[in-house]
């Protein structure tokens, strides 16, 4: 993967995750007196519209990403990318595989564990239990 790619996908997946990583973020600055509302705010913003909308950005953040990525690779037309179609779609493919893993790892396993570590009541909906 390119460096400039990697960016695009690290951001996406931090993006992504803006339902959960406030409230990590807030616990870990205000203390325990702050779990309470923490968890509440992560709760209404995973369980809302919000997260979807997280995803359409991240998704759109993905693209914009790919089209930058092709056109400083010279793929600057419809028809440039026709003629690379096997290299523009590996590559897309690529992109978005790698963004959502690393979305899955980042938000569900070290957040989660963050999370629970700063006292976040997260442990009883851990993918893992």
């Amino acid at each position: 993967m390119e460096k400039g790619l990697g960016a695009w996908i690290g951001g996406s997946a931090i993006l992504a995750s803006m339902c959960c990583l406030p409230s990590v973020i807030w616990v870990l600055f205000a203390g325990s007196s702050a779990i309470v509302a923490a968890d509440q705010l992560s709760n209404d913003l995973y369980y809302s519209w919000v997260r979807w909308l997280l995803y359409a950005a991240s998704a759109m953040m993905l693209t914009i990403g790919m089209v930058i990525y092709h056109r400083s690779k010279g793929i600057c037309t419809l028809d440039d990318a026709i003629r690379n179609r096997r290299k523009v779609i590996n590559t897309t493919l690529l992109t978005f595989t790698i963004a959502i893993i690393t979305y899955l790892i980042w938000n569900f396993i070290v957040l989660e564990i963050l999370g629970i570590a700063v006292g976040l009541p997260w442990e009883d909906s851990a993918f893992w239990n």
